[in-house]
């Protein structure tokens, strides 16, 4: 055993992908990196979420949900859909609208029993749809607005009799569209306002079709007026029309489609409680309807008789009860309208006239969708993002960078094969990218096989690992890869000295295997692993000489062991410790702790997870070789631990036993640590770096270290950032 391999204490964890996509996911296929769901607002009924019912006014992450692919916000509860086709559920459940078989409100999520092969949900007041695949409609919740003929509640979900071939569902309060592949729309539930647009406003119990309405291609439906857009751009509404909803300029109710006046371009429209917003091809937001509490956005409380341009650059809109949340094309998530819960995520509780931020620290490409007094976001490209070469910088000397050559650079250079990658991940001296077709890529050193391709030769280019399809994160420990699939399988391979790999042995794994248990996140330390489970579980294995696996020995594992923590949102491993983010927002660390890196005050390695000292508010944590660095839901930074090249970013190189902030550094979406070096990916697309660079790992062009971040040249679209050793990778949007 080589002594490098027992004090490189390197640590290093996957950066979450967010990437913009289709506001509706129904039939997209392809591989998707997930970030965590995340809600804010109201939570008198558990809506938020995060495991409590306090109100939250700024966004906090859903207790243990990600790979989650779409959500929806009903009026006091919430639906998601899972990579693998199920659904999960939250908040109010009074009639049975969890699909839980049961009427118990839930304050984090429950599968809904036996919903398959679903690719998109609708919550309305008291009632959930889903859309499965084979383009049927399962509904469950209130009865008479289930579309299913009969006035029986249901608390587990039942398909619609003769509803099929439909391609979009959206519920309102109290009654529901689904636009078929034909291009009809069909409606069914209340009827009173005639939101069902038949000419009556007699309640139908079982769809019937829209007349008029031919080549829809979106729909809407809300409190009391409905929505839908044509091919031509050209938007349709009907229903109420007390507050000008309607956009035709008068309060007349209409009990068949009108079309909107004056509107072309329309690609997606949203009705909220009593107002109607538009976004156009050229991603502009029109707005228009009841407005008391600002929620048409013009920056007054005058109700809006026809439409008017309120936002430029925006990706999805949602309307709620009283108030409208966009996410647009530069990453940031914008709110205005009522926010008497929090709603807005801004971290107040007061009323927007006009767009505010939200304290939300994603990237480009999160959706939206606002409930009565809540907000959910979740990543929003379904399929393959448009994504660019991978680009590495630093250490070379084993061929780390992967442009065929062992020399240090000193900024960033493309790496060629890899022109498609999503995520990245750096361990001492090899790399890993995923591409947008699945698969996995990896370069460097192999002398234990952490290339995986099943060779112990080092590869100065990449080459694809071996048997490795529709994976959705990669890891690089010091020696050793991992990779998670999109049905939540964990796969390892590498040194396995210390049964790092996790499938019983010890003898080193040039292709990958299998890790016998499924999870939602991955982390890779020097020569010890962790993962996530569904349930906010973690399990750790391989090397615990100072009690890394937080099993409460220092025993070695080459299989998974549980760690004694619940309700865990992300992990990280580093050197010798590890930590974890609760959904509280806590942070929980164990392990080594010589230098600090355990945030709690002391110097005493934790063979038991304890929490970090003054530290709340963060969403993710990243783990270095002997320091820890956490991103605060304000996208700030705090560091602790050994700080002798600068590498807490304090401006000092002064050892941190409890947290500090780390300098000069805001609007944060992503962090990662290196051995003694870090990457910061702003909201921006931009990278920060700071510690230390003999080798060019910062990417400045310097070999000077640094102890406050500087920026990464040449660097405006990134997506993903991984710190290994002394060598850094990014993956970015095509330009």
């Amino acid at each position: 055993m080589s002594l490098k391999r027992r004090t490189a204490l390197l640590g290093v964890v996957a950066a979450s992908l967010v990437v913009s996509g289709s506001v509706h996911p129904a039939r997209a296929a392809g591989p998707v990196a997930f970030a965590p769901v995340a809600a804010w607002g109201g939570n008198n009924f558990g809506q938020v979420g995060d495991g409590t019912t306090t109100n939250r006014t700024n966004p906090v992450a859903v207790s243990g949900l990600d790979r989650v692919t779409q959500v929806s916000a009903g009026r006091l509860h919430n639906l998601a859909v899972r990579q693998d086709g199920t659904v999960a559920a939250w908040g109010r459940n009074q009639s049975g609208e969890l699909g839980d078989g049961t009427t118990t409100n839930r304050s984090t999520p429950v599968t809904v029993a036996g919903a398959t092969s679903v690719v998109a949900v609708s919550g309305g007041n008291t009632f959930s749809l889903a859309l499965r695949s084979d383009g049927t409609v399962l509904s469950w919740g209130t009865g008479g607005l289930l579309g299913d003929g009969t006035s029986t509640s249901r608390s587990t979900p039942a398909a619609i009799p003769g509803l099929t071939d439909v391609v979009a569902v959206d519920a309102g309060t109290d009654h529901s569209l689904a636009l078929r592949s034909d291009g009809t729309v069909w409606a069914w539930g209340s009827n009173g306002n005639g939101t069902i647009g038949d000419g009556t406003t007699t309640a139908r119990r079982s769809p019937v079709a829209v007349p008029g309405l031919t080549d829809v291609r979106a729909i809407s439906a809300g409190t009391y007026h409905s929505m839908a857009v044509r091919a031509d751009g050209t938007v349709w509404a009907w229903g109420y029309n007390g507050h000008y909803e309607l956009g035709d300029g008068t309060t007349t109710t209409r009990l068949t489609p009108g079309q909107v006046p004056g509107m072309a371009g329309v690609t997606a429209v949203s009705a909220g409680g009593g107002h109607s917003l538009a976004l156009t091809a050229d991603r502009k937001v029109l707005a228009w309807g009841y407005n008391p509490n600002g929620q048409v956005g013009n920056g007054t409380t005058t109700s809006q008789r026809t439409p008017v341009e309120v936002l430029a650059g925006v990706l999805t809109v949602s309307g709620g009860d009283n108030h409208t949340v966009a996410a647009k094309a530069d990453g940031s998530i914008v709110a205005w309208g009522y926010n008497g819960y929090g709603q807005l995520g801004d971290g107040t509780t007061i009323q927007r006239l006009t767009p505010v931020r939200s304290n939300l620290p994603a990237r480009t490409g999160v959706a939206v969708s606002a409930g009565s007094q809540q907000t959910v976001a979740a990543p929003a490209w379904i399929g393959t993002p448009p994504n660019g070469p991978a680009r590495a910088w630093g250490w070379n000397w084993h061929g780390q960078l992967g442009e065929a050559t062992e020399r240090d650079q000193r900024t960033p250079v493309a790496v060629p094969d890899v022109p498609d990658a999503v995520a990245v991940a750096a361990g001492y001296d090899h790399s890993l990218a995923l591409r947008a077709d699945g698969t996995v890529w990896a370069w460097g050193s192999n002398d234990e096989g952490q290339i995986g391709d099943g060779t112990p030769n080092d590869r100065l280019r990449p080459v694809q690992v071996r048997g490795l399809t529709n994976v959705v994160a990669v890891e690089a420990g010091a020696y050793h890869s991992m990779a998670l699939t999109a049905n939540g399988q964990v796969y390892a391979w590498g040194d396995n000295h210390f049964g790092q790999v996790g499938n019983g042995q010890q003898a080193d794994q040039s292709t990958p295997v299998i890790v016998a248990f499924q999870a939602v996140r991955i982390a890779a330390g020097d020569n010890h692993s962790l993962a996530l489970t569904s349930g906010g579980g973690v399990q750790a294995w391989g090397a615990n000489n100072v009690g890394q696996l937080g099993d409460g020995t220092t025993t070695e594992r080459s299989t998974p062991v549980g760690v004694d923590v619940s309700g865990v949102v992300a992990v990280a491993a580093g050197g010798g410790h590890s930590l974890a983010v609760r959904a509280d927002g806590r942070v929980l660390a164990w392990g080594y702790n010589v230098q600090g890196q355990l945030g709690d005050g002391t110097t005493t390695n934790r063979s038991t997870p304890d929490l970090v000292t003054d530290l709340s508010d963060v969403v993710s944590v990243a783990a270095g070789g002997h320091h820890s660095l956490a991103l605060r839901a304000d996208g700030t930074v705090v560091a602790f631990g050994l700080n002798g090249y600068g590498q807490l970013g304090d401006g000092t190189t002064e050892q941190r036993t409890t947290p500090v902030a780390v300098a000069d550094l805001t609007g944060v979406a992503a962090i990662e640590a290196g051995d003694s070096h870090n990457l910061a990916l702003r909201r921006d697309g931009t990278v920060a770096s700071w510690g230390f660079n003999q080798y060019g790992a910062l990417g400045d062009g310097t070999t000077t270290s640094r102890n406050r971040p500087v920026a990464v040249p040449g660097l405006s679209a990134g997506v993903a950032i991984s710190a290994g050793w002394q060598h850094s990778l990014v993956a970015e949007i095509a330009s």
